[in-house]
């Protein structure tokens, strides 16, 4: 193993580590008393201590911090203040959900992006690349959650076409077990927030790929092709894109990570039972534990995300490894 890669896993080791100890302290110093959602005053002094032991309230800070670290060395996430469950039980199910969401609408978004700027880039100066251009900066700049909005006006509401929200119709699963994810209930209500995500992240890639294409056009290896007697469509698809998708490619992994994250509002707007909607649950009931986890789990797609995104470079540009 190269001194690069040994440099890198250790700094990803180290930006866990220190995540992970931020988010223990930085939720037990908010405003509240966590164990209210769980212990009521109402209960008889050893209820309550009962209940402090079962969540491991009883001990020092200092104690729950080493606690917490040994039993994540053991994917021990603690139970959930809330529902009284294993942490780990609640965000499995969950993170299918948001997987299932995010995943396809973001590859269906590269695919698309990419192949739309490099078509829009190599025919600069058109009317087509200035419209594609005002349209993607403007739903870039416009919030997820007003485009969400609209959506549901248009298409759920007014023309009746999706539903407002949810996995499934309510009652059509009571299970919820793995039958509903191949139903066409469940596509039925997927199509909609698949449509948004797909629509709002499918302008970092265009823009990127455009950038990337105008950058390329005036290789020499470009005129080198032209004079060889290919023609433009091969020109682009051949040389120019081949040349173009090292960014993409590398940005993808990160890209990925990052909308898992920001899959928070998406799903809230259409109530999707996923990761982004488990943490604002989380957080409004003060459930530190699946709080804790839920942003634990970001932090770990996030460094594993980088170092894909490290790997996909070294694999396109090896001199990366021997600086």
């Amino acid at each position: 193993m190269s001194s690069f890669w040994i440099r890198r896993l250790w700094h990803s080791v180290i930006t866990l580590f220190t995540m992970l100890t931020l988010m223990f302290f930085m939720f037990r110093l908010l405003p509240g008393d966590p164990t209210a959602t769980v212990i009521s005053p109402a209960l008889y002094p050893k209820a309550q201590e009962a209940l402090k032991i079962q969540f491991g309230l009883d001990k020092p800070l200092w104690q729950q911090y080493f606690s917490y670290l040994s039993n994540l060395a053991s994917f021990d996430f603690g139970l959930s203040f809330h529902t009284g469950r294993p942490v780990s039980e609640e965000i499995g199910g969950r993170l299918i959900n948001t997987i299932l969401l995010v995943f396809p609408s973001m590859i269906a978004a590269y695919a698309l992006g990419s192949y739309a700027g490099a078509i829009i880039g190599w025919r600069r100066g058109s009317k087509l690349e200035t419209i594609m251009v005002f349209l993607s900066t403007s739903l870039q700049s416009a919030p997820v959650f007003w485009l969400s909005m609209i959506a549901i006006l248009f298409f759920s509401i007014n023309l009746d076409l999706f539903p407002v929200g949810h996995i499934v119709t309510p009652g059509m699963f009571p299970d919820e077990d793995w039958r509903m994810y191949f139903s066409l209930d469940f596509l039925h209500h997927l199509a909609l927030p698949f449509l948004i995500n797909t629509i709002y992240n499918f302008c970092f890639p265009f823009l990127l790929m455009r950038s990337s294409i105008l950058s390329t056009v005036g290789e020499e290896y470009i005129e080198l092709a032209r004079m060889k007697g290919l023609t433009e469509k091969a020109v682009l698809y051949r040389h120019a894109m081949r040349n173009s998708m090292l960014p993409l490619a590398t940005t993808l992994p990160m890209t990925l990570s990052g909308a898992v994250a920001g899959s928070v509002v998406v799903e809230t707007v259409f109530s999707w039972p996923g990761l982004g909607l488990l943490m604002v649950e989380a957080v409004g009931h003060s459930d530190f534990p699946m709080v804790q986890a839920a942003f634990l789990l970001i932090a770990v797609l996030t460094v594993v995300g980088t170092l894909l995104a490290d790997f996909l470079y070294s694999v396109l540009d090896p001199r990366i490894v021997n600086q």
